[in-house]
């Protein structure tokens, strides 16, 4: 690997039994990290097995997986939390297996009530799980996603906004919580990520890349609570987003770590268009970070 890799382009490769094959598709692309994604639950997924079948597809290519993320509720106190918690536990004792040492998702959410009243128990199920991933070097990443909740009501994650982020790290004080940071989720709730980034940038543990498209027109005569889409989810390099000003940003905050593009949301580089749009954005990224490294000479 060249020495670009203090931050690497990457992808998403949640596919389950099959994510081996999946990155083998890829890496000829040149993706150089893979997070490790599931939904909820880790699907029958034997995470030792699969750890062999990656690496061996990895191995020689230079590239690495980035993290480990299990998507669900964990805070719900229903079973599929019970799931999704057991989800949490597995993919800490699996990092190590994958040369990783994030373990990514949403934080959860006490259903459909105020994000404050979430901190009990995201405290009671946090506290042991960071106590756990600490242990083993693992840390833990909160994707900054609202889920199409509010302040006052949702259904998974509460992980949305900086008031959000202080209060969470203020009920389990542990070095090793912080976030999973994207632009996108920012920016659908009209908030410059860039100021935001600056300040936060030393909890950020891993970066999904997706950005967004804002139509301020549309805000400017509908507003934000009506029918009129006025924003939409974008793959890096059709954004409005400045990457080479949030690298830059990572790269100043000391960020050693993956910007893993998250597809499959773009309007209109998806379906037959996907891999299009994902390999223009990995290659776009490429060069926000600064394009093909040039050594210095006489050194």
């Amino acid at each position: 690997m060249q020495p670009h890799d203090d931050i690497r382009i990457g992808t998403l490769a949640g596919k389950g039994k099959d994510t081996a094959r999946y990155i083998k598709q890829l890496l000829p692309h040149g993706f150089e990290s893979f997070q490790i994604n599931f939904w909820q639950t880790l699907g029958g997924v034997d995470l030792k097995a699969l750890s062999r079948d990656v690496n061996a597809v990895i191995d020689g290519s230079g590239a690495l997986i980035s993290s480990l993320g299990i998507f669900g509720n964990p805070l719900k106190g229903d079973k599929a939390a019970k799931e999704t918690i057991k989800g949490w536990e597995r993919c800490i004792d699996a990092a190590p297996l994958y040369g990783c040492d994030v373990v990514a998702g949403f934080a959860g959410r006490v259903v459909d009530q105020p994000i404050p009243d979430s901190m009990q128990v995201f405290k009671k199920v946090f506290g042991p799980l960071a106590r756990r991933a600490r242990d083993k070097g693992v840390r833990l990443a909160f994707e900054n996603c609202e889920m199409g909740g509010t302040w006052d009501r949702g259904d998974w994650n509460i992980a949305q906004t900086p008031r959000a982020w202080e209060m969470m790290f203020d009920a389990v004080p542990l070095d090793n919580l912080g976030l999973c940071w994207e632009p996108c989720h920012q920016m659908v709730k009209l908030i410059d990520p860039i100021p935001q980034l600056r300040k936060w940038v030393k909890r950020v543990f891993h970066v999904h890349g997706k950005d967004a498209t804002v139509l301020w027109d549309v805000v400017r005569e509908h507003g934000v609570r009506g029918p009129e889409t006025f924003a939409y989810h974008r793959t890096p390099g059709f954004g409005d987003s400045n990457w080479t000003d949030i690298i830059t940003i990572l790269r100043m905050g000391g960020f050693k770590g993956s910007i893993d593009i998250e597809g499959w949301h773009d309007p209109v580089y998806r379906d037959h268009l996907e891999m299009t749009g994902q390999v223009h954005g990995l290659n776009y990224l490429k060069q926000c970070r600064g394009g093909a490294f040039i050594a210095n000479p006489m050194l």
